[in-house]
């Protein structure tokens, strides 16, 4: 069985290296191979030049984007390029451990689940700020009336799915966006979604974390529109 790794990048030069040598180095259940996507968004920091030292690997398959055209769009080129059998999305910043793929796998491994969320609130987190975790609850408790589900953490950025599942769906928004619209379109088909605790260590704006309060915002009320809408 092949494991899809997902990485959109964009200006991540401090943590890029690092972040490629962690999901190497992660051992997983033999009968899983990985497949390493890097998708470079634009980056204009320096992020190229280290992909470029990265590149003739048979493992990793680096995409550069001329311009920035944001998370969607590089998870959709990301998949025209995958294999897997299983897809992960993978943040290139250190906020998200790839130790956590462990127990991501399991669920499916075991054939309990085709959809697995890491959650934070289920799990460890260190530096959240606490009007984020609000926020955050706030998000969930939307979510879950909306689809009279009982999900932690519909904003976590680890995420495992069978292949197949996304190919049935079409990722038409635009930024952080994608992740609310990805999360709604999958239950509104009836899929199912394990949950399963990891470990988190949350960035500030300083220590390079893009999402900010619009992106926030816009992410809330992706997940209001992409419940009624198509």
């Amino acid at each position: 069985m092949k494991l899809t790794i997902l990485v959109p990048v964009y200006n991540e030069a401090s943590t890029i290296g690092e972040i490629i040598k962690k999901i190497r180095n992660v051992r997983l259940h033999n009968s899983i191979t990985k497949e390493i996507i890097i998708i470079n968004d634009g980056s204009t920091d320096g992020t190229e030049d280290i992909l470029k030292k990265c590149e003739g690997t048979t493992d990793l398959t680096i995409l550069h984007l001329l311009h920035n055209k944001g998370k969607s769009h590089a998870l959709n080129l990301g998949m025209t390029y995958s294999s897997g059998d299983l897809v992960l999305i993978q943040d290139a910043d250190l906020e998200y451990d790839p130790e956590n793929y462990k127990v991501l796998l399991k669920p499916v491994l075991e054939e309990k689940a085709l959809i697995v969320f890491g959650s934070r609130f289920m799990g460890t987190i260190k530096k959240m700020h606490p009007i984020i975790r609000i926020a955050n609850h706030f998000t969930n408790i939307t979510v879950n009336w909306l689809f009279n589900t009982h999900l932690t953490d519909v904003n976590t950025c680890h995420k495992l799915f069978k292949r197949e599942l996304l190919k049935k769906i079409e990722i038409n928004s635009t930024g952080f966006t994608c992740d609310a619209e990805i999360t709604c379109k999958l239950l509104k088909k009836g899929y199912k979604i394990k949950e399963v605790p990891i470990f988190y260590s949350a960035r500030n704006i300083k220590e390079g974390k893009k999402l900010n309060w619009v992106d926030a915002i816009k992410m809330y009320f992706g997940f209001i529109f992409y419940s009624i809408g198509k």
